[in-house]
């Protein structure tokens, strides 16, 4: 898919002193991993279907826009956090570019990788 093609590029551009390495290009998705021990899994089916999941330490996390749960006010992205709630996203936007998406993500990891939920441990 050329868009994550573009994707890592512009990843790549944008953050070059917060990647602990060259992002990486997977058959239908990017990895990318953060100086701060984040690993970002990006898998993009169109602009507004998406599915962004990261790993930091034990916990895993993620956002995406599976139309399961239209109780939330963003819907239909959502936020699986790392106490394992699915709640409203916090970051992204359907509407938005998916470079916006990524910048705005990686930013909000890059600042607190739990997106401000404590450690359910």
């Amino acid at each position: 898919m050329s868009l994550h093609l573009e994707l890592g590029t512009a990843i790549e551009h944008a953050f070059p002193d917060d990647l602990a390495g060259a992002v990486e290009h997977r058959q239908d998705a990017l990895i990318v991993r953060l100086r701060n021990g984040v690993t970002l899994d990006v898998r993009y089916a169109a602009a507004d279907a998406y599915s962004l999941r990261w790993v930091y330490g034990e916990v895993e996390s993620g956002i995406d826009t599976a139309p399961l749960h239209p109780d939330l006010a963003t819907f239909p992205n959502h936020f699986h956090d790392a106490a394992g709630r699915i709640v409203a996203d916090p970051v992204t936007r359907p509407d938005a570019s998916p470079e916006d998406n990524l910048h705005r993500l990686i930013r909000a990891l890059l600042d607190d990788p739990m997106l401000g939920v404590m450690d359910p441990a």
